[in-house]
């Protein structure tokens, strides 16, 4: 495959009432070359307008289904364009767009699917966060065999080779371990590459204890499925 430019790449931003940051993002991711595809997931403010007037294309569903369900949307978007690699950007401030080039970097270099990894200098992180990310990541490299720090972080970049072999299923956190577990059983390259943690006050859709406990029961379950 030729080497990967920006122009080769669509950014993804899953995004569920990010009226304060979306349109800023959108811009910034613009303006280093990249074309942007929001993938909305039913919010009640004007993330969808923002979003549409900043230069983005937009995926809107009048329905909040998860985070896994919007990726899943965009992903399928990406699939069917012409784009060869696509990356993952939450749309809440916390990802530094000047991080863009070490993904691309990374899939020059042959990795089929690239995780940031915020944990070689979490500062900022809150430490509940850090601790349960610390606890999912040793578990999936446990089960996957895919050394993987920072395995929760929704800033990644997989090919299009990838997104085609992921068999996604789930609609809320999970999928991004479901991505990790799907890709490194599809024998392919997962790699991560050091990004920088971003924390300034802003409200996160996560919630450690419901989400560890909804990741126990995925891993479970796939885990079962795997065996059937």
């Amino acid at each position: 495959m030729a080497r990967l430019t920006e122009k080769d790449v669509v950014v993804i931003v899953p995004a569920y009432n990010e009226e304060k940051h979306v349109g800023s993002l959108v811009k910034a991711i613009r303006r280093e070359g990249y074309r942007v595809l929001v993938s909305d997931d039913g919010s009640r403010d004007r993330t969808v307008e923002i979003a549409l007037d900043a230069g983005a294309e937009v995926l809107a569903t009048p329905l909040n289904g998860g985070k896994g369900s919007a990726i899943r949307r965009g992903l399928q978007w990406f699939i069917g364009s012409s784009y060869e690699a696509a990356v993952l950007m939450d749309g809440d401030g916390q990802h530094a767009v000047e991080d863009l080039p070490v993904f691309l970097q990374a899939l020059n270099t042959g990795a089929h699917l690239v995780v940031g990894d915020r944990l070689r200098d979490p500062k900022g992180m809150p430490a509940l966060r850090r601790a349960t990310n610390l606890v999912m990541s040793g578990l999936l490299g446990a089960v996957s065999g895919a050394r993987v720090p920072d395995s929760q972080c929704g800033y990644r970049a997989l090919t299009r080779v990838c997104a085609q072999r992921l068999k996604l299923r789930t609609a809320h956190f999970e999928i991004e371990s479901e991505m990790i577990l799907e890709a490194a059983r599809a024998g392919l390259r997962v790699a991560s590459v050091p990004i920088r943690c971003l924390y300034a006050g802003q409200s996160s859709h996560i919630r450690p204890i419901r989400d560890t406990r909804r990741f126990v029961t995925f891993l479970g379950s796939y885990l079962l499925r795997g065996r059937s």
